[in-house]
């Protein structure tokens, strides 16, 4: 198809902060024990997509999910690691390996993004309108507190974040208008021209940007080039192309507003019938080629670039790993109603040894080597590799990754457990995080909190 993919797989998010680590990078979290950048580079291999090169932010975490990759997807994927500094945005990310982009068209995807929508579906998309920018929309996903309790105050104010204000053309072709962030607290401004092409515009507050996009490779190094503040690809390149689609020659090339106006100055009666024309054709994909023809029908040399759109479909699962809470939306998710995304798809792992009386329910995976002492119960939970769990320990709605030891008698509740973590005997957690390595002293209960190391 030749596309060339660039991955933009993060480092260490201050949103997952007690999750990640030096040692443990935001790439390499683990979704149902298996790194969450795996997700999204199965899914790319599928669609015959081969050519990546992933982005890391930082030189060490860029060395771990490095041989990470080697290791898992030797001859299967053509991968090249870009490590960046930390904190430049997506935008920059780009911006600072420009010079490796060179094919026609390039698809950029989150790598926190776990999906089961095919990337060629929307690169298919692109090819077939020959436009600047697609972008994949999805619906908003549930999200919300478990079973066990609440999520806590800090992830339910973040879930405005997610939330976009689009605007859609008839056809539900081309995106319109978008407001991200605190975009979407102002009042809205569609431009004058927009609105005119298409007759009427379709705002919709049910779907997300899923941060995946395809781009002309042209378009998008311009724009760097031109708008050098631009950080984000959502909230500033995006929103930048959306604006600009019937007039990027006034801003692709700077031409000054006074000449683009200049351009437009057609007589009343020409101008009834151009609209006219455009209205009349609102619902098709020829709008933008109609604006770029003067009143009278001839060619123009105003130029125009579409932004289109991918809708998945509502059934499709698209939700990216970008806060406590969606870590723990998407474990649940992938072990349940989006089992299909495991690969392989086995619930217990080759050699867990479980103890008298002990109980596994559904959609819980147990990973290999763990070992599990008498009478005790796992329900929807996830154990990583090589856990030692005493005799009667309890397990709810909750996530141990990889080497942590649990002694008898602990409850855990709605909580992520980091790797080499030690819970000693009879411990109660209820919706805490504890991070890598820490120690959780005998008798000890907490609620809603964050333990880890102190830095050094």
């Amino acid at each position: 198809m030749d596309f060339q993919v660039v991955v933009l797989a993060g480092g260490n998010s201050k949103n997952l902060t007690p999750l990640v680590s030096k040692e443990l990078p935001k790439p390499l979290l683990p979704v149902a024990n298996c790194p969450v950048l795996n997700y999204v580079l199965h899914q790319l291999e599928q669609s015959n997509l081969k050519d990546l090169i992933v982005v890391v932010e930082g030189e060490d975490a860029a060395l771990l999910v490095g041989a990470w990759i080697s290791g898992t997807f030797i001859d299967r994927l053509h991968v090249e690691i870009a490590a960046v500094p930390e904190d430049i945005g997506t935008a920059g990310a780009l911006r600072a390996i420009s010079h490796h982009l060179t094919a026609k068209d390039i698809l950029v995807v989150s790598g926190d993004l776990v999906s089961d929508v095919p990337p060629g579906a929307l690169a298919a998309t692109h090819r077939r309108h020959d436009a600047a920018v697609t972008t994949m929309l999805c619906s908003i996903p549930v999200s919300g507190p478990l079973e066990s309790g609440s999520s806590g105050g800090k992830d339910k104010a973040k879930k405005l974040g997610r939330y976009n204000i689009i605007g859609l053309d008839p056809s539900k072709q081309f995106l319109l208008h978008i407001a991200t962030g605190a975009e979407i607290e102002k009042d809205a401004r569609i431009s004058k021209r927009i609105l005119h092409a298409v007759g009427q515009m379709e705002m919709r507050s049910d779907l997300m940007d899923a941060h995946m996009y395809a781009f002309k490779r042209s378009v998008l190094q311009e724009v760097l080039d031109i708008k050098d503040t631009f950080q984000s690809l959502k909230e500033d390149v995006l929103p930048y192309l959306v604006r600009s689609q019937l007039k990027s020659e006034a801003l692709l090339n700077r031409t000054s507003q006074g000449e683009e106006n200049s351009n437009e100055k057609v007589s009343s009666q020409n101008n009834q019938a151009f609209i006219s024309r455009i209205l009349a054709n609102a619902s098709t994909p020829s709008f933008h080629g109609l604006y770029s023809e003067n009143p009278d029908g001839s060619s123009s040399t105003r130029k125009t670039h579409k932004c289109c759109v991918y809708i998945a479909s509502s059934s499709s699962y698209c939700v990216r790993l970008n806060s406590i809470q969606a870590f723990m939306d998407i474990n649940r998710y992938v072990t349940g109603d989006a089992d299909h995304l495991l690969s392989p798809n086995n619930i217990i792992g080759p050699s867990p040894k479980l103890g008298t009386k002990t109980t596994v329910g559904p959609n819980c995976r147990l990973g290999e080597g763990s070992e599990m002492g008498d009478k005790c119960q796992v329900k929807r939970s996830i154990i990583g590799r090589h856990c030692r769990i005493g005799s009667h320990v309890k397990a709810v709605n909750s996530v141990v990754m990889n080497h942590v030891t649990i002694g008898d008698g602990c409850i855990i509740q709605g909580s992520v457990i980091c790797s080499n973590v030690q819970l000693q005997e009879r411990v109660v957690l209820k919706d805490c995080q504890v991070g890598a390595g820490f120690v959780v002293t005998a008798g000890s209960e907490y609620k809603a909190e964050s333990l880890a190391k102190k830095e050094k």
